[in-house]
């Protein structure tokens, strides 16, 4: 149990800095994919194959959750009340801060254009308090673009809330069954691109019905019981693990970073088309993070490097919460030290965690009880 809770901890440390390389390629990417700023082509080729590499950070997360949490007998209502209370106050404070950045800004007599330094994304930089707020009512069902990565929490919720069901048919499927249930769902990681490139209805969606063939085998639900799956099931080998993760991440690189390409060289794309070869849910997304998972289960820590990686394992949640803050800034900071193009993005990145690692840290050691703050 103590070597296998070690390379979780090594998979959630790799998985939170490859959320903070995502995010720290949104100033590179913002002008060439959704017009905010100037287009630099250099920075747009990086921003592209950064962002590409490093799409399996979330479904590694979603992969930790069910390997975790699957194996749970604890009943429905203790689990719910246990697991999202834990993230659910944290979300909603933070969340609320992100929201009342402008505000803030303005009491502090500063130019409204700092808000656009810090948020890229930032659609509304007004510093008045009444919009903010109006953003901040609207927080029990939509994220704002100020705080674009707490999409992730109404995910979460959804799959805790599901999780008690999926654990309890878990205890009793075979592993074939488990097998067929995941074969189900690899075939409706396609259906974006089935829907892109071959029709907007199939198997039996329509304009009265969303929820085609593939619908419930759909979705991260998936990824969980995947983590759950490769857990259980694959031992950690170094030669069978390695002969696959090699080419099932070279493959699924290039298929995500030339699909990227391709579909932001359209002369007017959606931003569902931007996104397109970028979705968490897709074959070569999948392919990279099981490629991922497999390689990073070899890997054994102990000593330092083990107690380092416990630790950030207990402020991840803190650390995935406020790290966004750190994005705009560190941005503007390897730009005026003149980096070259291609080591900004890995540079900022390093930057966003190390900063939000220390804040964390500090908040958690100088305080007693921190769970309704940073989880």
């Amino acid at each position: 149990m103590g070597a296998r809770l070690d390379y979780l901890d090594t998979i959630r440390f790799v998985a939170m800095l490859m959320v903070a390389v995502c995010h720290a390629c949104d100033p590179f990417n913002a002008g060439a994919t959704y017009g905010v700023g100037e287009v630099d082509q250099d920075m747009f080729l990086w921003g592209g194959v950064w962002g590409s590499a490093v799409r399996a950070c979330v479904p590694l997360f979603v992969m930790l959750t069910g390997a975790l949490n699957l194996t749970s007998e604890m009943p429905l209502q203790a689990f719910w009340r246990k697991r999202i209370t834990r993230v659910l106050w944290p979300f909603l404070i933070w969340a609320v801060v992100y929201n009342l950045f402008p505000w803030f800004v303005g009491l502090a007599g500063l130019p409204e254009s700092t808000v656009h330094d810090f948020f890229v994304w930032a659609s509304d930089t007004s510093p008045d308090l009444g919009v903010c707020m109006a953003r901040v009512a609207e927080i029990p069902y939509r994220f704002d673009n100020l705080a674009c990565h707490l999409w992730y929490i109404y995910m979460l919720v959804g799959l805790y809330l599901f999780t008690p069901i999926l654990a309890a048919w878990v205890r009793t499927a075979t592993r074939r069954q488990i097998e067929w249930v995941l074969l189900l769902w690899v075939a409706a990681t396609a259906l974006p691109y089935m829907h892109e490139f071959v029709g907007t209805y199939l198997f039996g969606e329509c304009e009265w019905n969303e929820f085609g063939l593939f619908h419930y085998f759909s979705g991260f639900a998936g990824y969980m019981l995947l983590g759950h799956y490769m857990v259980r099931y694959l031992p950690a080998r170094i030669v069978p693990s390695l002969l696959y993760a090699v080419p099932a991440f070279a493959i699924g690189f290039v298929v995500t970073l030339a699909g990227f390409r391709h579909m932001t060289s359209l002369p007017s794309p959606t931003p569902e088309q931007t996104e397109l070869f970028w979705r968490y849910c897709s074959p070569n997304v999948l392919l990279m993070t099981t490629a991922l998972f497999a390689a990073l289960r070899l890997i054994r820590t102990g000593g330092v490097v083990a107690a380092a990686m416990r630790n950030f394992s207990v402020c991840c949640f803190g650390i995935y919460l406020i790290h966004y803050f750190f994005v705009g800034p560190t941005y503007k900071l390897v730009e005026a030290l003149s980096l070259p193009t291609a080591v900004r993005v890995p540079v900022a990145a390093v930057l966003v965690v190390a900063c939000a690692w220390l804040v964390v840290a500090t908040i958690k050691r100088s305080f007693r009880r921190t769970t309704w703050l940073l989880g």
